[in-house]
């Protein structure tokens, strides 16, 4: 499936000798953010890394002139809150970076998007969700395809995380009607499964948390992968059965998407008009794949105006 390869092209300097790559070691937020573990026991489901988490700073692919932060072999799950900068909405925004499944952009697709949530008064909780990364295969020069499967690691994590907000929602200022979710690539599938498979957990309830409901009130899918079966029929993928209760959806792809053709998101999209769920879809000419947010040339780095401007029709922001 094209969003794998999105590793495959933009981040297999991880994997080839002499890379140009600055290594350091699990990822931290930023003082004075911390993270908090989803989980308060043993991890279901748990799968083994081929080595401890670790973070490299991706040098040799610049987006908009900047390096990008790439966490990998990720098996403890983590949230870390970024509470508003300006006057709190009560909205909260639980972003997935994209990666493949790989890894995770962390800070292209992570920090950098809640450095603008919280300037807009939206609680942002960025979820490092597990990327237990597969073996390289040097035979085939890849890793194996995660194709149209469905992610089951990263939807617990993502299932989880979402009843924990609506449990402590007094506590961390947050409107438990008015939360949404919001990924890029990989974690714009990841949007798409928590937004049509939030009936039922994946794994044995633990306490409250799991007691409370997993669906997103909004979901944003920037650049998402894995959703059409094929470009000449725009099929949707079965992992992700679309129905009038999936969440309003807004999204955002590049016609020249090398990665995830706009196939990706025209499958949703014809899926969520068919099902009358409220959707608002944006294509640009130019922009590639992962832009994240920083501000090129292309216009369809313009597009959290435009996400900013939805929530609003939607009732989530204010006028």
């Amino acid at each position: 499936m094209t969003s794998m390869k999105s590793s495959i092209l933009i981040f297999s300097v991880l994997l080839a000798p002499g890379a140009a790559r600055a290594q350091s070691t699990a990822w931290k937020p930023s003082p004075p953010h911390t993270q908090v573990a989803i989980w308060p026991g043993a991890v279901p489901d748990a799968q083994p890394a081929p080595g401890p988490e670790d973070t490299e700073i991706e040098k040799d692919h610049l987006v908009a002139g900047k390096t990008s932060a790439w966490v990998k072999n990720v098996t403890q799950p983590t949230i870390t809150l970024y509470s508003p900068t300006e006057k709190n909405t009560g909205v909260a925004v639980v972003v997935f970076p994209g990666g493949g499944f790989e890894g995770l952009a962390i800070d292209l697709e992570g920090t950098e998007v809640c450095d603008w949530l919280t300037s807009r008064g939206i609680t942002c909780v960025l979820l490092k969700y597990r990327v237990p990364s597969l073996p390289y295969d040097w035979h085939c020069g890849c890793r194996p395809n995660h194709g149209l499967n469905k992610s089951t690691l990263p939807l617990e994590d993502a299932q989880r995380t979402i009843g924990l907000l609506r449990l402590h929602a007094a506590e961390w200022h947050i409107d438990p009607h008015k939360i949404g979710v919001l990924g890029f690539s990989a974690g714009g599938y990841l949007v798409a499964e928590i937004s049509t498979d939030f009936a039922h957990r994946l794994y044995a309830p633990i306490d409250a948390a799991d007691k409370e409901s997993c669906r997103p009130d909004f979901a944003v899918a920037v650049y998402p992968g894995h959703l059409s079966t094929g470009s000449k029929t725009w099929a949707l993928n079965p992992q992700v059965p679309v129905t009038p209760e999936t969440s309003p959806t807004f999204l955002v792809q590049a016609e020249d998407d090398y990665i995830d053709g706009i196939d990706q998101s025209l499958a949703y999209y014809i899926a969520l008009q068919r099902a009358k769920v409220p959707t608002e879809m944006h294509l640009y000419a130019n922009g590639g794949h992962a832009f994240g947010l920083r501000h090129t040339k292309f216009p369809i780095t313009d597009w959290p105006q435009l996400v900013e401007k939805w929530l609003v029709t939607i009732g989530m922001l204010p006028n």
